[in-house]
């Protein structure tokens, strides 16, 4: 269980930082991007520290507050959660 739940969240991180950047890259070239909704979903299901390592990396959504606070915000969430549910397993 512990593995996929691993293999999960490198995948969802992964697809996380290269959205964030292929959606930098549409907006520099003004062609169709990534919805809002779209990102903050990934963030959400676990990708929140590769989105917010690609906001950093490719100085993106870092005007937006819903970006800017709510990434972060998503991410401390989550490393909470991941300690408390750690705290009751073992």
């Amino acid at each position: 269980m512990q593995t996929l739940f691993l293999l999960w969240l490198a995948c969802v991180n992964a697809a996380a930082f290269l959205i964030c950047g292929w959606d930098k890259h549409q907006a520099c070239r003004g062609k169709r991007r990534v919805p809002e909704r779209t990102l903050l979903w990934l963030c959400a299901l676990g990708g929140s520290f590769a989105f917010l390592a690609g906001m950093l990396l490719f100085h993106h959504k870092t005007r937006k507050p819903k970006f800017l606070y709510g990434v972060p915000l998503l991410l401390a969430m989550q490393v909470l959660a991941a300690f408390f549910v750690r705290a009751l397993l073992f």
